[in-house]
């Protein structure tokens, strides 16, 4: 058996009664329950779903006060008022301020645009850059992605004269800044759908400012919707399924640049924008100021973009390494605090603007909430990015704590904070408190959501074609990840560091490769002939012209127990850890230094439930290794016994042969065998063993007396058969011992262990003279 690495848990299609007609749209029945899944249940639901229309979008007058903005920033644009617009520093900033930047400039504002460093001015508007703002003659200022937690800075803004109009989509608090108006569609009870990006939210008050529809902004609205991770539902997917065709066909000359820097031909995908593009615009605000990723998107000269992307992408290369360099010395961090529910790393010198993607990768590997702080000495503070695990909702728990932090702003799953570096210990023990008040141990692993699940006759290339449909992919709309059970007929390690799971399943002439990266080390868990259930996403893999559906593998377990059998082989080769689960029997000690031992001449009665069962030495009797099972509870063996002398192998003396030498020992009366025993060889063709065998038989019976070597036949000895000797029933059970769990075949084996494994629901075998 082998657990799976995460907490799988199962879609439910909707089960109230529906007027869903699959057959009219040509689906198959697993589409059809994707669809029901996520909440749609009519025909024509499924229609505006699998064919998003631009028609389907809200009215972007719906938004509370997005009238009134849209009238302040005409009556700055005909006054010939300057107008800054404040945006954020991620990918969904950066695009943000692209497109009200580009809306603004069409409608003829004097404008510019103004992004905070991460590393000196923090997240959000600040009170020195609108007093900058002031003396520079900007009256009007539109934040773009931030502000709904900028209270202070508001009322700087009020008295400096300056209309603030606030466009955001975080998380508002209970204060909300007091300014000419706010754009959020949380604080807009008319509107239907309140999820938008922050760019979502730019672009629709860009299609109110301009009067029209922006069809040209939608490559940008795109970038910011996929990259920030909002439900790519509703108006967010029209957004993303017509944005993702606009970044296909782009003319910007940044966009260009950045698609052929990423190797992206032919159509744009959403994996494409959350791996590829966003990243690289992320990059440029992580490690530096984000004024740069805007120049790209908004210059109209294709060097100048040529340009800017490449030295993007190398900036880009330095984030990778020091994220990875900063993920070690965390972890280093981290070994000293693994009795915390929350892991709290912090130390001085981390880059601040690449700790969030420092803390996702501690939470995928410790399976809990992390916060990855850097300490800043000269101001006595922390500052950082916090993620959590599915069962831990870090925005409500921090909020309830409010009062520690000097900053704080974020969602349920991410969040940033500052805080001085005197609060630590207290934020620690809160969210310790909170944590284990709310969370069993279970809760702790990582969600996996599987969709359905399949057998092999459901997998085609078909399938896969009609999956797609439902893409754009993202929150609230997953790629579906199924299930699937069988044997594989293959199963090896790939890569350079043979890290990689290579699968191959067949059934009935259909072929599935399965691909798990990074799970190579799951290879040596899986045992002979046995069944996996593996949970992962459907493809098509395109090479030399051939096309093959295959899994991405994220997940996989064992459900049956397994015999792993390593008889005759070099120890050595046994290399799993199981973490302190595990007993031997026998002489292993060498191989698992520090594992509990036993032999098999010991007491059982303390032995306690173990998962791993490793047998080094044979049993002298199958009923002692059956009660060893039996109290030890395995759900995996490791037979690994090894014979030096093997008795099966050995040729028993035959009933006639027992005869010859009785009847010689008669006729002699007395036999010296330190004089006899090559010449007795030398006739009949024995060796040495088998004399002595037969000797040691007749001596156990009473027919013979053995003295130094001399033989002497006893008068008149009771009647006995070769039964009664102790050596020679040892010699018969050895015999079948190593015949049952040595030369067996490897069904034959995990049989006879299935038989003494009733703690599982198997049968029982009836054991005859304990063998």
């Amino acid at each position: 058996m082998l657990e799976s690495k995460s907490k799988w848990k199962y879609s439910e299609a909707n089960k109230e009664s529906v007027e869903f007609d699959a057959d009219s749209l040509e689906l198959s029945s697993t589409v059809k329950r994707l669809l029901l899944q996520r909440g749609i249940t009519s025909t024509e639901e499924a229609r505006q779903f699998l064919s998003p229309d631009i028609k389907n979008l809200h009215d972007p007058l719906r938004i509370a006060a997005i009238e009134a903005a849209s009238e302040r920033v005409h009556n700055a644009v005909a006054a010939n008022e300057k107008i800054l617009v404040y945006g954020d520093y991620d990918a969904d900033g950066v695009s943000s301020t692209t497109v009200m930047i580009k809306a603004l400039e069409e409608i003829g504002a004097i404008c510019d645009y103004y992004i905070p460093n991460r590393f000196t001015e923090g997240y959000g508007p600040n009170e020195a850059a609108f007093r900058t703002a002031a003396e520079q003659g900007y009256t009007l200022i539109i934040t773009v992605d931030t502000g709904i937690a900028s209270v202070h800075e508001a009322a700087i803004a009020k008295e400096l004269g300056i209309d603030l109009i606030i466009t955001d989509h975080h998380e508002p608090q209970e204060e909300l800044p007091e300014c000419f108006c706010i754009l959020h569609p949380k604080c807009s009870p008319e509107y239907p759908f309140q999820e938008l990006a922050g760019v979502g939210v730019a672009f629709k008050f860009a299609q109110v400012l301009l009067g029209y529809f922006p069809k040209h902004l939608l490559e940008f609205a795109a970038i910011g919707t996929i990259a920030d991770l909002v439900p790519l539902v509703d108006e967010n997917r029209v957004l993303a399924f017509y944005g993702l065709h606009a970044l296909t066909i782009s003319n910007n000359p940044g966009i260009k640049a950045l698609k052929r820097l990423c190797n992206i031909e032919g159509n744009v995908s959403e994996e494409d924008v959350g791996f590829s593009i966003g990243p690289r615009i992320n990059a440029v605000g992580r490690l530096q100021d984000a004024d740069l990723a805007v120049q790209l998107l908004l210059t109209d000269n294709m060097e100048t973009a040529q340009d800017i992307a490449e030295e993007i992408d190398q900036i880009n290369q330095q984030r990778k390494k020091i994220v990875n360099d900063i993920v070690i010395e965390a972890e280093s961090v981290i070994q000293s605090s693994k009795e915390h529910g929350v892991i709290i790393a912090a130390k001085e010198g981390w880059n601040e603007g690449v700790l969030g993607i420092v803390a996702s990768k501690l939470v995928r590997k410790y399976d809990r909430p992390a916060i990855v702080l850097t300490i800043k000495p000269e101001t006595g503070v922390v500052k950082g990015s916090a993620r959590s695990i599915p069962a831990f909702d870090f925005f409500r728990n921090c909020m309830k704590i409010r009062e520690l932090f000097t900053h704080f702003g974020g969602h349920a799953q991410a969040a940033g904070m500052t805080f001085p570096i005197e609060n630590l210990a207290a934020v620690q023990e809160k969210l310790d408190m909170f944590i284990h008040e709310e969370l069993s141990e279970a809760d702790y692993k990582q969600e996996l959501l599987i969709s359905a699940e399949l057998t092999m006759d459901q997998v085609s290339e078909d399938l896969v074609t009609e999956i797609e449909k439902l893409a754009p992919f993202g929150m609230k709309n997953p790629k579906p990840i199924f299930q699937l059970k069988e044997i594989p007929a293959d199963a090896r390690i790939i890569g350079s560091a043979k890290n990689h799971l290579k699968l191959q399943f067949r059934s009935q002439g259909t072929l599935l490769d399965g691909i798990g990266f990074g799970l190579g080390e799951l290879h040596k868990y899986i045992s002979p002939q046995t069944a996996l259930t593996v949970a992962g996403e459907l493809g098509v893999n395109e090479w030399n012209g051939n096309r093959k559906v295959q899994m991405m593998v994220q997940d996989m377990r064992i459900d049956e127990w397994q015999l792993f059998d390593y008889r005759g082989k070099r120890m050595e080769s046994i290399t799993p850890d199981w973490n302190g689960r595990e007993l031997i029997v026998g002489s292993g000690d060498e191989i698992h230094a520090g594992v509990d031992q036993v032999s098999y001449g010991d007491p059982i009665e303390s032995l306690e439930k173990k998962d791993i069962l490793y047998l080094y030495d044979l049993p002298s009797n199958l009923d002692v290794l059956k009660d060893i099972i039996q109290k030890v509870k395995p759900v995996n063996i490791y037979a690994c016994f090894h014979l030096e002398d093997s008795a099966y192998l050995s040729a028993f003396p035959a009933r006639e042969e027992f005869i010859w030498f009785y009847a010689l020992v008669r006729k002699r009366k007395v036999i010296d065998m330190k004089s006899e025993m090559n010449a007795i060889l030398t006739h009949k063709g024995w060796n040495r063993d088998k004399v002595i065998f037969i000797s040691k038989v007749f001596f156990e019976l009473g027919f013979v007396k053995i003295d130094n070597g001399i033989i002497e036949a006893v008068a008149n000895p009771a009647r006995k058969d070769l039964q009664d000797s102790l050596s020679y029933q040892e010699r018969l059970q050895k015999a079948a011992i190593e015949k049952r769990l040595y030369y067996s075949n490897y069904d034959e084996l995990k049989e006879w262990f299935s038989s003494c494994m009733d703690y599982l629901g198997n049968p029982k075998e009836e054991a005859v003279n304990g063998l």
